[in-house]
């Protein structure tokens, strides 16, 4: 597969999610999306009404993370916290699986939790971070039906926090498990061109980086 530099940069949500992550960041990450023309910028709660202000609720847009990066919070923390970044301008969000209850099998807590999430997103996508690294391919199969029968419009690999983050095979796997119609995003180590292309062309439509400007300079 071949793809120019300018329709890659607008699969890429630009990623800025490190503890200690400073305004002086968020506004080089905020200029760095509107020069180079990615889709997003993914970053903590609190920083989200300084993205949005900058961005002006135009291309790229706000991405905020919820319940990140354990997804082990209260649905009602998650479901807060998600009406609260879409008050300061979000306008999707990423939140984490309940790994615990998921490989306790407790599918129904799962659900619940997510349905928390995209009620409280109003309509906004919700992306849902299943932490594939810690999955078996059936739990990725699992978690991808879950995910989509619970209100999701996205799957994504990895928070970039876990012990590893996206592989071709956990993307193609995600992307024949829900089909067409719902969204694979690749997160997690991806820092090239090359890398990039390869998650597209295992079935990722939405990439998150930080390494974003290397990947479309490359």
């Amino acid at each position: 597969m071949s793809i120019s530099s300018k329709d890659l940069a607008q699969l890429i949500d630009h990623t800025l999610l490190k503890p200690a992550a400073t305004v002086s960041e968020l506004d080089t990450l905020c200029s760095e999306a509107l020069r180079f023309g990615f889709f997003g910028v993914c970053v903590n709660p609190s920083m989200v009404s300084l993205a949005s202000w900058k961005l002006r609720d135009a291309f790229p847009l706000p991405v905020s993370v919820v319940g990140f990066p354990l997804g082990a919070t209260l649905s009602e923390s998650k479901a807060y916290e998600t009406e609260a970044v879409i008050k300061l301008g979000a306008r999707e969000i990423d939140m984490v699986l309940n790994l615990g209850a998921f490989k306790a099998n407790d599918d129904s807590v799962v659900e619940k939790d997510i349905r928390a999430v995209v009620r409280a997103a109003s309509g906004f996508p919700v992306k849902v971070i299943l932490e594939t690294a810690l999955l078996s391919d059936d739990e990725i199969v699992r978690a991808c039906k879950i995910a989509v029968d619970s209100g999701a419009a996205f799957v994504k690999t990895s928070t970039g926090f876990g012990p590893g983050g996206a592989t071709i095979e956990a993307v193609r796997l995600m992307r024949e498990t829900v089909g067409p119609d719902i969204g694979v995003k690749a997160s997690g180590g991806i820092s090239t061109y090359d890398d990039a292309v390869a998650m597209i062309e295992a079935g990722a439509n939405r990439i998150g980086a930080s390494a974003s400007v290397a990947i479309v300079s490359g």
